[in-house]
């Protein structure tokens, strides 16, 4: 069953900041958008700049905003695991991710062990770009008061990035997105070696450097 996302211009969410090629699920149709699939180093100003977003209001460590992609998820599962494919991006993510909340180094073996087990049949997940992430956030909450669709598994209120920062001198780490309104923009996902969230793996059907 597809379900195409409404859209509303409702305040919220943000990103805040902190840190291959078998088979593929093929979307029945091509994607409308293409988004970034490789990681890099990215300081705020290149996240505050990014396309097909909303920003409400721009902070250090980020913004609070959401994604302006109208989304056309379909749950499916494959081997036994349930993945949804979001035919606007070309984009398949889990459907949930890891059940606890991992620190980065943890979250990249994290993404070692499932792709060894070959989870939904393939061997090339990895984590998502700043980009990939933001599609994700919406812009109004789920009946579980978080800024994502409700296709998607509850548990995991924010997932890491597989982006950096290296190069703002008085913050570095690698980003991630938090689908929970209220979260601070620097706290807990501020310095990656003793942060922690969880872990929402995708791949993609279609890629661009």
């Amino acid at each position: 069953m597809f379900k195409m996302k409404k859209y509303l211009l409702l305040p919220v969410v943000i990103i805040s900041f902190v840190l291959l090629s078998p088979p593929v699920i093929q979307a029945e149709e091509n994607p409308q958008i293409i988004l970034r699939s490789s990681h890099r180093d990215l300081i705020v100003y290149q996240i505050q700049i990014i396309s097909n977003i909303f920003i409400v209001n721009k902070h250090n460590y980020g913004f609070y905003g959401h994604s302006t992609i109208i989304n056309s998820y379909e749950n499916k599962s494959e081997n036994g695991d349930n993945v949804v494919i979001d035919h606007a991006t070309g984009l398949i993510w889990q459907q949930s991710g890891s059940d606890e909340v991992l620190d980065l180094p943890k979250a990249e073996q994290w993404v070692i062990d499932l792709n060894d087990k070959g989870f939904a049949g393939y061997s090339d997940w990895r984590l998502p770009t700043a980009e990939e992430a933001i599609s994700l956030l919406e812009p109004g909450r789920n009946t579980s008061n978080l800024y994502i669709d409700p296709v998607f598994d509850t548990k995991q209120t924010g997932i890491w990035t597989g982006d950096k920062n290296t190069r703002d001198s008085y913050l570095k780490g690698a980003w991630c997105v938090r689908f929970d309104g209220g979260y601070g923009g620097g706290n807990a996902c501020w310095v990656y070696n003793n942060a922690t969230n969880y872990v929402r793996l995708v791949r993609s059907v279609n890629t661009i450097q």
